[in-house]
């Protein structure tokens, strides 16, 4: 079975802990093949974005008409757009591919608190959220478009049905901004999935942990790469949970403020396959020890 082809449509972060770093490196470790067309350069590191610099808007379409033109995709994710002209230039673009599923992350603000959309560009993604089959906004992003505050998980439900209905999309609200529950037992991530069929919940437990940078990014790359294979919504976002998951309690804890998460769970996966292949009379883990590493 071929690897899905997951086209980014995103930004480049400097720091490599979110935007198409992340998004690649999600892709590769869930068994797809990345692609990219790149919508802006920023400068960043765990502490904020000290700068932003849009892509032209015929080098973001020149891109993505490179890669369909010869590769195709099984599925498309949408992250930080950059600027207006850009978000309307791609949704002109993606009409023509409209068998293909797209994943949108409204990117509006990164984890440090810098704003990454201004309201010029918030207005174009209401063309891409109608294109989409899934959007992924956290609670910031759900009350910038929804306009209610959410404090708890039924106000969570709520703005993603409004937005649900808004775009006729499937919603994965994201609730990891909300305050813990009093219902509860432990601290627990709740994220519900919004659908025409109904409402599904994923609750994961909070990891206590600074290193979050690109937890969005992650997710929304992960479930594109589960729609790619072929799964149902439900069951690729219940992968991609999981895998965020894994890559927090994984993070290396690089940065002074919010760092990157460990996307390879901290180990090195090709000595598997060069066990394998080589026929050697080393398994993984000796092959591994030999280089230093963890298989």
């Amino acid at each position: 079975m071929k690897p899905p082809r997951i086209l980014i449509i995103a930004g480049s972060d400097s720091g490599g802990g979110a935007g198409i770093q992340a998004d690649i490196k999600t892709v590769t470790m869930l068994g797809g093949h990345a692609m990219t067309a790149i919508t802006a350069i920023t400068a960043q590191n765990s502490i904020g974005v000290q700068d932003v610099h849009p892509v032209p808007v015929d080098m973001v379409i020149a891109q993505i008409d490179s890669i369909l033109a010869d590769f195709s995709a099984s599925a498309i994710k949408i992250g930080m757009i950059g600027s207006a002209p850009i978000a309307h230039a791609v949704a002109d673009r993606l009409q023509d591919v409209r068998d293909i599923p797209i994943v949108f992350d409204p990117v509006m603000v990164a984890t440090s608190g810098a704003r990454l959309a201004d309201i010029a560009t918030v207005a174009a993604f209401e063309r891409l959220m109608a294109m989409a089959r899934l959007i992924t906004p956290n609670v910031p992003e759900l009350a910038l478009l929804t306009g209610p505050d959410i404090a708890d998980v039924d106000g969570l439900e709520q703005a993603g049905h409004m937005l649900a209905r808004r775009y006729g999309c499937a919603v994965l609200a994201k609730g990891g901004h909300l305050p813990d529950q009093p219902q509860d037992d432990a601290p627990i991530v709740h994220d519900l999935l919004i659908r025409a069929s109904g409402v599904s919940e994923y609750r994961m437990p909070r990891i206590a942990t600074r290193h979050s940078h690109g937890t969005g990014c992650t997710l929304a790359s992960a479930i594109a790469t589960g729609i790619g294979r072929g799964l149902r919504l439900e069951d690729a976002v219940d992968r991609a949970e999981a895998f965020v998951a894994g890559a927090l309690f994984n993070a290396p804890g690089f940065g002074k403020g919010h760092g990157p998460m460990g996307h390879a769970m901290g180990t090195t996966p090709f000595y598997h396959t060069l066990a394998a292949v080589n026929g050697q009379g080393k398994d993984a883990t000796a092959l591994a020890a030999q280089w230093g590493d963890r298989a």
